[in-house]
């Protein structure tokens, strides 16, 4: 997929109603997994994403500062995001947890 000519997301949509379901992609545009929910908003939000497993059972929730994803839409206005990091870095990382 080519994302150049793909809108980037406001600081104002980086939100849980607009980002929630949102597929993330690496740079050679593998599925990573998709975004489960946001703590925040803003540039400063914490975006938890489901890593692996299928239909989202056996995914592996990790959490993310937003300004590590580029969220951008599509040419039929489908919100996704980049990543540099690739699966398998991510699923490296902690699981999040709610506490």
């Amino acid at each position: 997929m080519d994302h150049s000519a793909h809108t980037p997301l406001s600081a104002a949509e980086l939100n849980g109603e607009t980002l929630a379901g949102a597929k993330i992609y690496d740079t050679e545009d593998n599925t990573i997994g998709s975004v489960s929910h946001l703590h925040g908003a803003g540039p400063g939000a914490q975006v938890v994403v489901d890593i692996g497993g299928f239909l989202g059972i056996g995914a592996k929730p990790v959490a993310l500062p937003v300004a590590q994803l580029n969220f951008m839409r599509d040419e039929a206005g489908v919100v996704h995001g980049l990543s540099s990091s690739t699966k398998d870095e991510l699923k490296a990382l902690p699981e999040h947890r709610h506490g």
